[in-house]
């Protein structure tokens, strides 16, 4: 079953007929807004409503975060955890063909609408472990924004997150390559009195999540170890800054940033914040040090599967 909104298709084939993820309500709320309005007034309502799944969900920053991505005109992508779109539009920009998947229903719904003039868009209803036996081709990128930490409710395994990785990588073309944006477990804003992104609490990724189940993010090499031995190579690190939420500037190791550069510290608008510390005045010895990539509060990685 298929349904066209707009110019996107939204296929229903694998929907299971519940959504086993949301923020609430609010996702009504939300649908509402992507169907009267304009994208261009998206940020007057988010200024009126005060309101952080709308912002989160709803914000032109968003988009950031795979903007200066090589993705190109012929490209087809693979978006594995679309949610309600914030990345969607941007990669319908950038390439040929987007396919999109989501567990959610609602979530696909605002996708779709919000998305409804490009015609390069589909989205596929379900859970990924059904849906990808039948993905029909290979694809020139996949994206894992905010998602390769679910890799254990996506996939179950004992090494979820290795099996995750592992089966994507046989849907990509001969040199094809996956983005993944994710927090750092040992981010700065962790440290300086913010709570974790994914289940509240301070420390609980500096800790090792020694006491939480179904969500987990990685240090900078735990990561690249991780990618590496699921047989991804030519690894390319980025670092979303403050975050690959809300990027306003992306740093590589080829261009780091300077000291005074790092003062955007406060945007943490969904939890309560303890202020430990001054971030910037830290920032600033962490960069003297050359330690900012093991700090930064993201990461953003580029891995092929070829040379």
């Amino acid at each position: 079953m298929t349904e066209q909104i707009g110019k996107v298709t939204v296929n229903y084939q694998y929907y299971e007929g519940q959504d086993f993820y949301s923020d609430g309500d609010v996702e009504d709320e939300i649908l509402q807004i992507v169907k009267e309005h304009q994208e261009d007034e998206y940020n007057q309502i988010i200024a009126e409503r005060k309101n952080w799944p709308i912002l989160y969900h709803l914000s032109h920053i968003r988009g950031n975060i795979l903007q200066s991505m090589p993705i190109g005109k012929e490209d087809e992508v693979l978006e594995i955890g679309a949610g309600c779109g914030a990345i969607t539009g941007t990669l319908a920009r950038k390439a040929k063909h987007v396919t999109c998947i989501d567990l959610s229903k609602r979530r696909s719904l605002i996708n779709a609408y919000r998305n409804q003039k490009c015609d390069n868009i589909e989205i596929m209803v379900g859970n990924f472990q059904v849906i990808e036996p039948n993905l029909p081709k290979q694809y020139d990128c996949i994206t894992l924004i905010g998602v390769l930490e679910y890799g254990a409710s996506y996939i179950q395994s004992e090494d979820s997150y290795y099996e995750f990785l592992n089966i994507i990588k046989k849907h990509l073309k001969p040199n094809g390559r996956i983005y993944i944006a994710i927090e750092n477990k040992l981010g700065m804003k962790y440290w300086a009195g913010c709570q974790e992104d994914h289940v509240g609490g301070f420390f609980k990724g500096v800790e090792g999540y020694h006491d939480v189940k179904g969500v987990y993010t990685f240090g900078r090499k735990e990561l690249e170890a991780l990618i590496g031995r699921a047989g991804y190579k030519d690894m390319t690190f980025y670092y979303p800054y403050p975050d690959y939420k809300f990027p306003m500037a992306i740093y590589s190791d080829d261009y780091l940033p300077k000291k005074g550069e790092l003062s955007r510290n406060n945007l943490n608008f969904d939890r309560e914040k303890i202020y430990m510390f001054d971030e910037s005045k830290v920032f600033d010895q962490v960069l003297e040090e050359g330690m900012f990539p093991f700090f930064s509060n993201s990461f953003l990685v580029e891995a092929r599967v070829g040379e």
